[in-house]
């Protein structure tokens, strides 16, 4: 069955390298699938197996009409057993029982005590099947295909202000300029340096509506550029855009194998060897070679064999399709047996985007030289808190210095030399104290008291902390600078989603115990840890685990990765820093907490699907080969029996395939 697989691979791989990517589902795209080859055999095989029929029933002549039987038998077996022949041989060279080499071995004893109708029935049955199982395959690997095929091969480069050429995508390097047609795939990663449009990114982030982007806003490869023509400066091409990275972590996946697949082959490989064992001793007692046959035909272990694959695909698809991508099958498995889900604080449960609401300076201190010695400090910083502190001072056109001997410490703040005086931006804790290598100037304790200060929300009169960044310079404490980040719009509905379901959700941050309370109980999660550093995170992690929990770990930043690598699942947003993304096992693109949950389920989902698959060809193989020993099922019977439960079971896995969907335009309202 691997050849069938393979060949229904590459003819996804050829359609949607042909353009054929939002084409809906059709009868005739099926037919298109399936090789020629195969198609004449079973035409040929059951054109055959109606002819014996006929010759039984009409043919007077005893002699002739087994000649005749013999003849087309022979004939039939010959054309619609070689697959099944080259892939036996295969398997006894590896020394593994396969459905083949038992199949095959039913229908040469089929044929040996004159079943000659039931040989080749047996024969279009396994046959049907195969093409069947291809089909299904081919539907949750094409899924995967259109989004490896997608991107355009040739893109217009911009030479000079009025010279525009068509170059393959291959020679875009970064720093270079291309033009974007309407309707056109942005190839690349990039910003806008010219017009206006309208971007389709759902097939990166899930998001349904398009998102207007003008000049200074980044686009992604992948996406589709609607209703104007845009400039593009390329910042990443090829398997380093973000796109090409996702490319090559489903290319890696596809060829993967998760320990659930090793399971089904090994469940596979024990039902074929109980088949045979009681087919042997059915004869053995009984004597009755037919009802040996008929229990070797009816077990069939196709259905969690191609059945398990195919969800497993199936679900990654149907997950990439919202933007989550997953980097390996034994991650999507891993994800149907989380109970506990981790979140970090910034920048995954909140906009990761705060902003500066009060400078509040020491006495002495000038409040725009506070803010110019913290800009100043953090313009090297990746830390959410500290941009903002950047971008703040910006805007109100506060001067910055040059920095020397920058050093970041995480989860505490930064170190640095500004014009031969020592600065030091961070949390309280991290600032010097009095005493400690004869530094001076500790935050005075009237203050630190304010650390804690809560603003009241008029509106809601919920009371949402801040978080405060302390500044001190040559050791003397010069003020510090409060600011808030709201938590994410949908943040709310996701924890709660995730809580009725049964999964336990936690809060880890560094930030101070006040603020992470603050947002926690805004988002209805009950367990927080605040105030820690990265070794506590993953220290915390560790003992989850410890405890017998599957750990889901949800986070953004440089100090998260650790973290991300000790869980059985790391999940790094995609707005999230490269090293996150690195870490993490899944990557969410749009960076959407109700993505997490989907994504979630949606390995729960295949997770129960491939059970019921393991379940129910348990139960049906031997139930069925109890009755085939009793003689209650013919040959004939236990071949439809054999056939109908594998393919049942296979298209109880297609059921996870996403459909395939046409793009729309939506015009910017």
């Amino acid at each position: 069955m691997t050849e069938h697989v393979q060949t229904a691979h590459s003819a996804a791989a050829h359609s949607t390298a042909s353009g054929d990517v939002d084409s809906s589902f059709s009868v005739s795209a099926l037919f298109r699938r399936i090789e020629r080859a195969d198609l004449f055999r079973v035409a040929a095989v059951l054109v055959l197996t109606v002819t014996v029929s006929i010759i039984q029933l009409a043919v007077a002549n005893p002699t002739w009409a087994m000649r005749l039987t013999v003849s087309c038998t022979v004939i039939g077996l010959v054309i619609g057993c070689w697959p099944i022949v080259k892939e036996s041989w295969e398997d006894l060279r590896a020394r593994k029982m396969s459905m083949d080499l038992s199949m095959l071995i039913a229908i040469v004893a089929a044929a040996t005590i004159g079943q000659w109708l039931t040989s080749l029935v047996i024969v279009v049955f396994v046959l049907l099947a195969e093409i069947l199982e291809d089909l299904c395959m081919w539907q949750g690997k094409d899924a995967l295909s259109d989004l490896m095929s997608f991107l355009p091969d040739q893109v217009r480069l911009r030479i000079d202000e009025s010279k525009i050429r068509n170059v393959p995508l291959s020679q875009i390097h970064p720093g270079q300029v291309i033009v974007v047609a309407p309707g056109g795939r942005i190839p690349v990663d990039g910003t806008v340096i010219a017009g206006a449009s309208d971007v389709d990114e759902s097939r990166i982030t899930g998001e349904s509506m398009p998102v207007y982007r003008d000049v200074g806003t980044a686009v992604y490869s992948g996406s589709v550029n609607q209703d104007g023509a845009l400039e593009i400066e390329v910042s990443q091409v090829g398997e380093d855009s973000s796109y090409g990275r996702i490319v090559r972590a489903l290319a890696d996946a596809q060829s993967s194998s998760a320990p659930v697949q090793r399971l089904a082959d090994t469940l596979a490989t024990a039902l074929v060897l109980i088949a045979v064992v009681g087919a042997v001793a059915t004869w053995f007692l009984t004597g009755d070679l037919r009802s040996a046959i008929s229990v070797i035909i009816v077990a069939g272990s196709c259905g969690v064999v191609a059945g398990t694959p195919l969800a497993m695909l199936a679900s990654m698809a149907r997950a990439a399709r919202r933007g989550a991508f997953v980097k390996d099958g034994l991650h999507m498995e891993s994800l149907s047996k989380v109970d506990t889900v981790i979140f970090d604080k910034t920048g995954t449960l909140t906009s990761g985007a705060p902003e500066v609401t009060r400078v509040i300076a020491a006495a002495g201190i000038d409040g725009s030289e506070l803010l110019s010695v913290a800009a100043s400090a953090e313009s090297y910083s990746e830390h959410p808190l500290g941009k903002a502190i950047v971008r703040y001072a910006a805007a109100h056109d506060v001067r910055t210095h040059a920095v020397e001997r920058f050093e970041s410490i995480a989860g505490r703040g930064v170190r640095c030399m500004i014009e031969g005086t020592a600065i030091v931006v961070g949390t309280r804790s991290f600032m010097p104290h009095s005493g400690e290598a004869g530094i001076d100037g500790a935050a005075p304790e009237a203050d630190v008291r304010h650390a804690t200060a809560r603003s009241v929300d008029t509106r809601t009169g919920s009371l949402d902390a801040e978080s405060s960044v302390y500044v001190s310079r040559n050791g003397r404490y010069m003020g510090r600078i409060m600011l808030a980040d709201e938590p994410h719009e949908h943040a709310a509905g996701a924890v709660a989603e995730l809580r009725r379901r049964g999964v336990r959700v936690m809060m880890l941050t560094g930030d101070r115990k006040e603020v992470a309370v603050a947002v926690a109980g805004r988002l209805g999660i009950q367990q927080v840890h605040a105030e820690l550093l990265p070794e506590d995170k993953a220290s915390l992690v560790k003992q989850e685990r410890a405890a017998g929990h599957r750990v889901a770990m949800v986070g953004d930043g440089v100090n998260d990765a650790p973290v991300l690598a000790l869980a059985d699942v790391g999940i790094a947003m995609g707005s999230g820093t490269d090293i996150a993304r690195e870490s993490a096992d899944v990557i969410l693109i749009s960076s959407d907490i109700n993505d997490v949950t989907s994504l979630l389920f949606t390995a729960r989902r295949a997770r129960g699907v491939i059970i019921f698959n393991f379940v129910g060809t348990v139960v049906v193989d031997l139930l069925g080969m109890v009755l085939a020993a009793f003689g209650i099922l013919t040959p004939l019977l236990s071949a439809m029996v054999h056939v109908g439960s594998e393919s049942a079971f296979i298209l109880n896995s297609a059921r996870l395939i996403p459909g395939r969907e046409k793009r729309f335009n939506h015009p910017r309202k």
